[in-house]
């Protein structure tokens, strides 16, 4: 074989390269495992290994897998369909490395907000916030650091779905004083060798 039949061969094992999974994929896909795990199509266990082979992965290869049983919707015809995106005005994503992210004051509350830090110290104060809907979804992509959750009375914080490796979780559900609640707070994703807490106090006047 000459060295241009060689060269022309790996031209051609490349002409289909695997597609790399952005942030946008693998949001949709927890999403729907989410969705899954709520109406009893995965239990807790199943729920949490497909979750963390979501958030690692690199590939849509990767990520197909994790839902081809789940998004044929019941009655339809069979056909795999995906949930439509939501308003981009609906997420919020903060992302860091090696650094300090703080959010206080008067701030207006996204219905989601995705969180991906490496080695930050993070703090988000939700006293003062403005919200925009009863829950708040943080979805947690956190590798090392500290994470601190400032609360008013009235909020809840709901982790059963936020997964933890090498971590140390210091969360209470609520203020403990039987504040009727104004916003339920539901951490999803993972954790890995950090920290985090919740704090409650009084809201700023």
């Amino acid at each position: 074989m000459t060295t241009q039949e060689i060269h022309v061969q790996g031209l051609e094992k490349s002409s289909s390269p695997t597609l790399r999974a952005s942030d946008e994929d693998r949001d949709r896909v927890t999403e729907l495992l989410r969705t899954a795990v709520a109406d009893g199509r995965l239990d807790p266990v199943e729920f949490d290994e497909r979750l963390d082979a979501a958030l690692t992965a690199r590939t849509i290869d990767a990520l197909a897998p994790l839902t081809s049983d789940l998004i044929a919707v019941p009655g339809s015809d069979g056909a795999p369909t995906l949930p439509l995106a939501e308003p981009a005005a609906e997420l919020l994503t903060i992302k860091e490395r090696h650094g300090s992210v703080r959010r206080d004051g008067r701030w207006t509350l996204p219905h989601r907000l995705a969180l991906r830090t490496a080695w930050c110290e993070v703090m988000l104060d939700l006293t003062s916030a403005v919200r925009s809907a009863p829950e708040l979804v943080i979805e947690l992509r956190v590798n090392g650091g500290n994470v601190e959750l400032v609360l008013a009375p009235g909020m809840v914080v709901d982790a059963n779905e936020l997964s933890v490796r090498h971590s140390t979780l210091a969360i209470s559900r609520d203020a403990g004083d039987n504040t009727p609640e104004t916003l339920h707070v539901r951490l999803a994703g993972r954790m890995r060798h950090g920290r985090l807490d919740t704090r409650w106090q009084a809201p700023r006047r």
